[in-house]
């Protein structure tokens, strides 16, 4: 099964919480906190890998998560970094933001990309050391790692894409040019997936070829298998346009070139743009008294492109068509690589005066971005981290606000998740 679009959840691994310990030794009195910081979580990494051409892999995994830090221990020893998260993907995958659809990376340079960096570790109680606190009994909490749903778009890498309606000859001629076998039978829609060979033309001289199912009308909008492989012609520098001009199926050669270069059009001015070759096919089977040549060659002259007659089944005008084609690439240039669109938002920091507080009747809700991230370093299972987190609300002058507006002992302190009664 060939699949070539694919949503997934990657997430990194959240970082460890750090240790509240104290220096235990025989003779050291009051050795003082030791406690080690929690080990960074495992990010989660993008691996090109040249032996996948399909993304089938994640068709039934979804959910791809690294490996969580360690927690830290006494005698300040640093916890253990998470496992990181390799996902190996095709060569050519892009992969897209799923809320903006922007390009956040095209795997096509053989580069590793870190799509979800883990979380930092949590300090350890040796970290709030201070003259005037000398035994503290908190350490910070590990943070979560990034989670993101991406897109993963395989776009074929392949210098020349082969197009046209089905049927038409388009295996046959990657099948006699190339060391690919693609099914070929006398019906449409043979080709169900695309189909890379390689060309060698002489010493040196090669490149990619892609045999895109048939495009029919109507595929721009959605119409037929063509629909969904557009998108793997294009990186493609040069399209190959291929044409039965025999009318062994009634099919009207000149109609058959405007419809396809139409939905070109529909689907990517761009790629309607792009350069062009017509390979008039199948022309040992033309009647004698046939002008599908004649005015076929006229209408693409008129268009602007180059027209060769071949015949993919007796392998008559390839070879001089793939030299031609390895020519007319030596001068455009190479393949494209997207370029990234996303850019993450900026996690802003804030600061304790623009925190935002609702009145309820008993109840007083407290959001803003500087208290979210505070909350995110404690720990609140720790009595002493929560004794921490109270000195820090009140040197911010958060409970001097409270009692100017009128908070009242007994009163309900609502902060995100937790919940805390107001004593003076």
């Amino acid at each position: 099964m060939f699949v070539d679009k694919v949503r997934i959840t990657v997430i990194g691994g959240r970082g460890g919480d750090g240790a509240v310990a104290f220096h235990r030794e025989k003779y050291v009195a009051s050795g003082g906190p030791d406690g080690g910081d929690g080990g960074h979580g495992g990010s989660v990494i993008l691996r090109v890998s040249d032996h996948m051409t399909t993304l089938l892999d994640f068709r039934y995994k979804r959910k791809y998560q690294a490996g969580a830090g360690v927690n830290g221990q006494g005698r300040n020893m640093a916890g253990k970094r998470g496992e990181p998260l390799v996902i190996q993907v095709p060569r050519g995958t892009v992969v897209r933001d799923a809320q903006t659809n922007q390009i956040i990376v095209d795997m096509s340079t053989g580069e590793d990309f870190v799509i979800a960096k883990g979380g930092r570790g949590g300090w350890g109680n040796s970290h709030y050391a201070t003259a005037t606190r000398q035994i503290p009994r908190f350490a910070k909490s590990g943070r979560a790692g990034e989670e993101r749903d991406i897109i993963l778009e395989l776009k074929l890498l392949a210098d020349v894409g082969l197009v046209g309606f089905p049927n038409v000859g388009k295996s046959t001629l990657l099948s006699v040019t190339s060391n690919a076998r693609p099914k070929i039978a006398n019906y449409h829609f043979t080709t169900l997936f695309p189909n890379l060979g390689v060309i060698y033309v002489d010493e040196g001289v090669s490149f990619v070829m892609a045999d895109i199912p048939g495009i029919i009308e109507g595929a721009a909008d959605g119409a037929g298998l063509g629909h969904d492989f557009l998108r793997h012609i294009d990186r493609c520098r040069l399209l190959v346009h291929v044409i039965d001009v025999s009318g062994s199926e009634g099919r009207d050669p000149v109609e058959d070139f405007d419809a396809i270069c139409e939905e070109l059009k529909n689907y990517s001015v761009d790629l309607s743009n792009r350069p062009m070759i017509v390979a008039a096919n199948k022309i040992d089977l033309m009647m004698p008294e046939s002008d599908n040549l004649e005015r076929l060659r006229a209408r693409v002259e008129e268009a602007g492109c180059e027209l060769y007659e071949i015949s993919a089944g007796t392998t008559q005008g390839t070879k001089n068509l793939m030299r031609v084609v390895a020519q007319r690439l030596s001068t455009l240039p190479p393949v494209t690589i997207y370029e990234p669109e996303y850019v993450a938002p900026v996690a802003a920091a804030g600061t304790p005066e623009e925190l935002e507080i609702d009145h309820y009747g008993n109840t007083w809700m407290i959001t803003g971005k500087w208290l979210e991230n505070l909350i995110l370093d404690i720990n609140f299972d720790d009595y002493e981290a929560r004794n921490h987190f109270d000195l820090i609300l009140r040197r911010s002058g958060l409970f001097k606000r409270l009692e100017e507006m009128g908070i009242q002992d007994g009163d309900t302190v609502d902060i995100y998740d937790f919940q805390f009664e107001y004593q003076r």
